[in-house]
């Protein structure tokens, strides 16, 4: 019988999902205590077992020696940043990896950062709290601008597919290429240097990796339109959070949108209080349905896995 670990707090806190996993897996270990455990505590609580689901939690090598049993991790969400492949594959350790399970909770929080950022909700609702009366501010309307995604994947996909109503020009610049979806959604594939110079919304939707690692410099932002939104749901760390920073207090950006820091929590005060600022706190995948389907999949696979191997799908 597999035996598995789950160190996983969102898991941990689903009952459906303790239940699902359960009736698989009787012999599963939950995080109780609800909370993020150092890495001494963690090598105690992945100690026998044969399988771990995963989530933010990291496993450096020294780690890994002292878990000679481990030979599956089930990832509980989409993000690989944090996974070595050759690490894993060097202890023939397997990972279980569904890519798409919170695309439409990510997808609608872009959208919903682009209407609050044209309209200057952010700001407005700040004043307000604060006990001034601002006069309206006249704001600028989703519909008919030029949305430029940078990544078109699941959850750029997504977004396209949502952006469909708004009537927007969207553009497109990925590594791959997908013309027959590009051609049923009006997508028009652009270069990099074209994605960033024409939108007047520019989201990323790219994994954090040695080619994405501060993609987003002062030399980029300034290339960008001084009335464009910059939206980034996906990683923290491809955006230059300083220079972002400059340039929204400088008025050269109209705003920017950030759910995922370099840093999290995030200590930039001086950022997040900027008037054309809108941020949270990573929820991107934090919608009940994201949860559930990220929790599914990472009970499935325990059993449908793959030995990972660097440079090859999904660690391309």
């Amino acid at each position: 019988m597999t035996r598995v670990a789950i160190p996983s707090i969102s898991f941990c806190q689903t009952e459906s999902l303790r239940q699902a996993v359960l009736e698989k897996y009787p012999d599963t270990r939950f995080n109780e205590e609800a909370r993020r455990m150092t890495d001494d505590e963690l090598v105690v609580f992945l100690s026998d077992r044969d399988a771990a689901i995963m989530g933010l939690e990291n496993l450096t090598a020294d780690m890994l020696d002292q878990l000679p049993e481990l030979k599956i991790i089930s990832r509980m969400g989409v993000g690989l940043d944090n996974v070595d492949p050759e690490m894993l594959r060097d202890r023939g350790i397997r990972i279980g990896w569904t890519g798409g399970t919170n695309r439409r909770s990510v997808a609608e929080l872009m959208i919903a950062f682009s209407v609050c950022a044209l309209r200057h909700v952010g700001p407005l609702y700040a004043a307000m709290r604060n006990g001034e009366r601002p006069r309206h501010q006249m704001g600028r309307h989703l519909s008919g601008r030029v949305v430029g995604l940078h990544g078109c994947g699941n959850v750029g996909k997504d977004v396209v597919r949502l952006l469909q109503a708004w009537d927007c020009e969207i553009l497109a610049h990925d590594l791959l290429d997908f013309p027959e979806f590009y051609d049923e959604f009006g997508v028009t594939p652009v270069s990099f240097e074209d994605l960033v110079t024409r939108s007047e919304v520019v989201s990323l939707h790219i994994p954090l990796d040695n080619t994405t690692r501060g993609l987003y410099s002062a030399g980029v932002l300034d290339l960008m339109r001084d009335d464009a939104v910059l939206i980034n749901t996906c990683r923290g760390g491809i955006i230059d959070e300083y220079a972002l920073k400059q340039r929204l207090m400088e008025g050269r950006l109209a705003a920017a949108c950030i759910d995922a820091f370099a840093v999290e929590p995030p200590t930039d005060d001086e950022l997040l209080n900027a008037p054309n600022f809108l941020c949270t706190p990573h929820i991107g995948g934090s919608a009940e349905e994201a949860r559930l389907a990220m929790g599914r999949a990472a009970i499935d696979g325990i059993e449908d896995n793959f030995l990972p191997e660097p440079g090859v799908f999904p660690f391309a």
